[in-house]
């Protein structure tokens, strides 16, 4: 609890907390009404057709890419940061990983939805293990894939999701997204969001005396807090 001495919300009654509370939500409305149009002219951009063939590692042996759809008509592939060197998987994508949902719900709507990194499947697997995850990962360790679609560079690797629509045997790029594009598919990040002290990171405006530090300093892996 924050010390009272130090800058906190007002304390009000029920009904003048309520006031607050509905103005509030007129803005995240708005907010969510624009997110809607924004969704819609998504929707509505350009594809490019993938004219390479890739071959990626499995648990259960090589795949092609048109395998990674598992006959579904979309799929969305987040590129998780895991370079063949080190010796963990990146722990931001670890944080996107543990928010992902069950694939059930996706594949009602014609939906796969994998990973992909560079690392050997040997280390996928290992990793994969230790977090506890079931969904679907693959290496593209011996493959171009991730040069060429911009998520491993000269600088280094890179994280981000990208969307496919598959015609026929047909593949299309749809849409990507990096940075903190990513944060919506992990919900852990739009959780704290509701909370008074949101991120606890020195970017956000909180009142003064909240706790705070700098960011993607303080995440972890979730079998490596000291709680």
């Amino acid at each position: 609890m924050p010390n009272r001495k130090q800058s906190s919300p007002e304390i009000v009654s029920n009904e003048e907390w309520e006031v607050a509370l509905n103005q509030l939500l007129i803005k995240e409305k708005e907010v969510t009404r624009a997110r809607d149009a924004l969704n819609a002219e998504r929707r509505k951009l350009p594809m490019v057709k993938v004219k390479s063939d890739y071959e990626f590692q499995g648990e259960n042996g090589n795949v092609s890419f048109l395998e990674l759809f598992g006959g579904r008509r979309q799929l969305i592939v987040y590129h998780f940061m895991y370079a063949p060197h080190w010796k963990a998987g990146c722990d931001g994508c670890s944080w996107v990983a543990d928010a992902m949902t069950h694939p059930a719900h996706l594949h009602a709507r014609d939906t796969s939805l994998v990973m992909v990194s560079r690392a050997p499947i040997d280390k996928l697997t290992q990793y994969k293990e230790r977090m506890g995850w079931t969904i679907p990962w693959f290496s593209s360790f011996e493959s171009e894939f991730n040069y060429d679609f911009g998520v491993t560079t000269a600088a280094g690797e890179k994280h981000g999701a990208s969307v496919f629509l598959r015609d026929g045997n047909d593949i299309y790029r749809t849409y990507f997204t990096g940075s903190r594009g990513v944060e919506y598919l992990g919900s852990l990040w739009t959780y704290l969001d509701l909370t008074p002290f949101g991120r606890q990171e020195k970017w956000e405006k909180s009142p003064k005396g909240w706790p705070q530090t700098e960011p993607y300093v303080w995440n972890r892996r979730h079998d490596e807090y000291d709680l």
